[in-house]
């Protein structure tokens, strides 16, 4: 692997020079009020960047799987039941979890490639005349498949049954790169990491509380130390942490939730999009398809290719490691070896896509795929094209 090549995984992704160089700070009291101006604003950032004006947002030193436990903990009971769709790995794990932690937990099967079935939802939810469901858990945007969910028709479904099941959302590759509207869509807890939208080196889980969650906290009964939001409430209010927090990355969070903020969410939306749109314009070139089903459901952080019967796809990954120092994701589960998986999210650019879309035409050659190199690319270039065009002439006006 090679240094000076970016990354073309969904996680961690590439870190901008000067986020790096954040992240690289003397040690500070983190008790003092140095550390307080690092804090405060960060999560104050990560507010704006949910889309919210109350969430209650929670840094923990940890990952998204933090996060995930973060969100069950603080909010559930032994025995409780909940409502999760398995639609991917990740949706897989968080069910794990839920279940080592005494959860009930209902599963709504869901074939990998399609996205959370919200209708589905409804009909469950009506039928639960007793309230028995305590929470429903949806992957925003399940990245072993670059598959996106519609959470606000998971809301929309929860309000026309008349449910008050709490909305525990996984937003970790999604948040930072794709619109997430924490109150618009009234999520009670999202969870995200440091290591993909907030283009930071993995440690921090980053969770966000609506009122409605944190006041579910104090009847919560499933056990928790570590990821107890009432010590980090306590702590906040003194600027410290209940413990020691990884500070070179809160500072690195403080800057990279700014950069996120100076060049508008909108416009970082808008940028994930058009470089998601190149990626597909070369799959549809090389003539493979993704895993995804259909449009409404492919992911702007992620695409999951897949590769003609018969051949490994992780064989790609391997070979763009060991021949051009360039890292690919591999499939997951129930894809893995049917699919590589090409990350497009975080410090990226068009250009530097189009290094990642070469490289892969050039692996799949190698390996005796019936790849005419240079054809993604240029469906690649044709969609770049378009899209810096359309943002020029929406600059002028």
């Amino acid at each position: 692997m090679s240094f000076q090549n970016p990354v073309f995984i969904p996680g961690p992704t590439n870190i901008p020079e000067v986020v790096r160089k954040a992240c690289d700070m003397p040690t500070v009291d983190h008790r003092s009020p140095i550390f307080g101006r690092i804090l405060h604003p960060a999560r104050a950032n990560v507010q704006k960047v949910l889309k919210s004006d109350s969430a209650h947002v929670f840094i923990f030193p940890s990952t998204g799987t933090g996060g995930w436990e973060t969100a069950i903990t603080n909010t559930l009971s032994p025995g409780d039941t909940v409502l999760i769709a398995r639609n991917g790995m990740f949706s897989h794990r968080w069910i794990d979890m839920c279940q080592r932690f005494g959860l009930d937990v209902q599963v709504v099967e869901t074939p990998w490639g399609h996205g959370i079935p919200a209708d589905r939802f409804e009909e469950i939810l009506t039928g639960d005349k007793g309230k028995a469901i305590k929470a429903v858990l949806a992957t925003h945007n399940e990245t072993a498949t670059g598959v996106v969910s519609d959470i606000g028709a998971i809301r929309r479904a929860m309000d026309a049954a008349d449910h008050p099941a709490l909305l525990l959302v996984d937003g970790v590759s999604s948040i930072g790169s794709m619109d997430f509207q924490f109150d618009a869509w009234g999520v009670d807890v999202a969870v995200t990491g440091s290591q993909k939208g907030f283009m930071l080196p993995a440690g921090l889980a980053i969770v966000g509380f609506s009122d409605k969650a944190r006041g579910s906290v104090e009847m919560a009964q499933l056990k928790r130390t570590f990821f107890d939001i009432r010590d980090m409430e306590k702590a906040y209010a003194n600027n410290a942490y209940p413990y020691t927090p990884a500070v070179g990355l809160m500072n690195g969070l403080l800057i990279s939730s700014h950069m996120l903020l100076d060049e508008g969410l909108d416009n970082v939306f808008a940028r994930h999009r058009r470089i998601a749109s190149g990626v597909r314009a070369a799959v549809a070139a090389w003539g493979l398809n993704l895993c995804a089903v259909s449009d409404d459901v492919q992911s702007d952080t992620v695409s999951a290719i897949v590769t003609p019967e018969g051949f490994n796809a992780t064989d790609i990954v391997t070979h763009a490691a060991d021949a051009y120092g360039v890292a690919f994701g591999v499939g997951l589960g129930e894809v893995a070896g049917k699919v590589f998986r090409i990350g497009h999210l975080g410090s990226l650019t068009d250009v530097m896509t189009l290094s990642g879309i070469a490289t892969a035409e050039m692996c799949m050659a190698d390996l005796g795929l019936d790849i005419p190199l240079g054809s993604g690319v240029a469906a690649a270039q044709k969609a770049f094209m378009v899209g810096a065009n359309a943002k020029m002439k929406a600059a002028a006006q």
